[in-house]
């Protein structure tokens, strides 16, 4: 954890476990590391990211302040494999939302990346792969593929094959 705590405050980039695949991810907040994040995808930078969190709570700086009624909503949903786009505030990098007003985020109930955003706070999550090819299920597979350019950790990823559920909180439609 040590290793993980100096890559996020770094800017570093690390592939983790998630509920369907290992994941790139950084601290959402530090434009160079975000910047990492699309250079080593090849991702086009109108696409924008997914933030993951342990908590709504971990979430709030980076979303706008959410209605009782959201606040229900999501947390119907949340822990578990479903992504809201959710108005950005301010903070949020354009990088990260892409050519949107909103930002895509997520709430995990994957054990080891909730153990992950406890200890680190927020992260990107993007699948880890390049740009247009399969997503990678192993850390030998990220190990060979991005190589010292990212810190892989050890994880097991969940049982789900597909990537999470996008919903778009103020239409209530399900985008995939």
């Amino acid at each position: 954890m040590a290793q993980a705590r100096a890559a996020y405050r770094e800017g570093g980039v690390i592939a983790y476990a998630t509920e369907s695949c290992f994941g790139l991810g950084c601290d959402p907040l530090n434009a160079r590391a975000v910047r990492r994040v699309i250079t080593l995808k090849g991702r086009p930078n109108h696409k924008g990211l997914i933030v993951v969190a342990a908590s709504l709570e971990q979430l709030a700086p980076l979303i706008r302040p959410l209605s009782a009624a959201e606040r229900e909503t999501v947390m119907r949903y949340w822990p578990g494999p479903y992504t809201f786009l959710i108005p950005a505030s301010p903070k949020v990098l354009p990088l990260l939302r892409g050519r949107h007003q909103k930002i895509a985020v997520r709430v995990t109930a994957h054990r080891e990346t909730a153990s992950l955003c406890h200890a680190l706070g927020p992260l990107v999550s993007t699948s880890a792969n390049l740009a247009g090819q399969k997503s990678l299920r192993t850390s030998a597979a990220c190990q060979r593929t991005f190589g010292d350019t990212v810190l892989t950790l050890p994880g097991r990823v969940g049982k789900r094959r597909k990537p999470s559920t996008i919903i778009d909180l103020e239409s209530g439609r399900v985008l995939r």
